[in-house]
């Protein structure tokens, strides 16, 4: 139309776009759910475990292990609490890391839904190491303090604030050297990122729904800092880390400064 004048905007202003950070969704991830067929579910956590392995859900957590585990006399037999288990992923990478270091490490999975218990048992049926129960992340009934080192992965964004508070809480209480925490980071390159890797790489509908939604839910550094703090947990030293993660980590039997 003649004296329409077209707006293109300019680099800076994409950029600028791309990188604000929505709001956190509170929409329900269909693995929330109940009633799953059992096939779809271990479609599901396969592509859960591949993210994990090749986008560093795995290896932030072994990144930081060792140094809650310097605080701990070699010989000592070292116990860790895997909380949202999933399929025992991590458990089984701390496992087969443990052996490599000559490292004595005990592993309880938990979780709280019975069809995924199922298929961590079924993963981590050739390793004694491992121990698979159902705990629910909000109460586990076991004392304070019972475990070396406690661990969640790719799990708190499941949670309303309230009762990530509540997990947080969680953690601190069973762990008497630390606890590492790893999770998405909310953004728009991350969810742009994880929506277009879900269509690209599998068919399972749970994954093409959970995963760029995953990322709405995640919850940004920042607002880590202030669940911790609401937690009471001031030890917690938070990073960031590669493909929109990041990782929250507690060394309360470690000398700090």
């Amino acid at each position: 139309m003649p004296g329409t004048t077209l707006s293109i905007p300019g680099p800076g202003s994409v950029m600028r776009r791309l990188l604000a950070v929505p709001s956190r969704s509170d929409r329900t991830e269909i693995l929330d759910a109940e009633g799953h067929d059992p096939a779809e579910l271990a479609a599901n956590f396969r592509d859960i475990q591949r993210v994990n392995g090749l986008l560093g859900g795995t290896s932030t957590i072994l990144r930081h292990l060792p140094r809650l585990l310097a605080a701990i006399p070699d010989g000592q037999p070292v116990t860790v609490l895997d909380l949202a288990t999933g399929s025992a992923d991590i458990p089984l990478a701390i496992s087969r890391w443990a052996n490599r270091q000559g490292r004595d490490i005990t592993i309880v999975a938990s979780d709280s839904s019975e069809p995924i218990l199922t298929l961590a048992r079924e993963q981590t049926r050739n390793h004694p190491d491992i121990t698979v129960i159902n705990y629910d992340a909000l109460a586990v009934p076991l004392p304070d303090g019972q475990f070396d080192i406690v661990l969640c992965s790719l799990s708190l964004h499941h949670f309303a604030p309230d009762d990530a508070v509540q997990v947080l809480r969680e953690m601190d209480r069973l762990a008497r050297t630390g606890f590492i925490l790893n999770d998405l980071r909310r953004g728009r390159l991350g969810y742009a990122a994880a929506w277009i890797a879900s269509r690209l790489t599998t068919r399972n509908r749970l994954t093409r729904h959970d995963a760029p939604l995953s990322v709405l839910r995640a919850y940004t550094p920042s607002e880590l800092e202030a669940l911790l703090g609401r937690a009471g947990i001031n030890d917690a030293v938070i990073s960031t880390h590669l493909w929109f993660r990041m990782a929250a980590v507690s060394t309360k039997a470690i000398p700090h400064g």
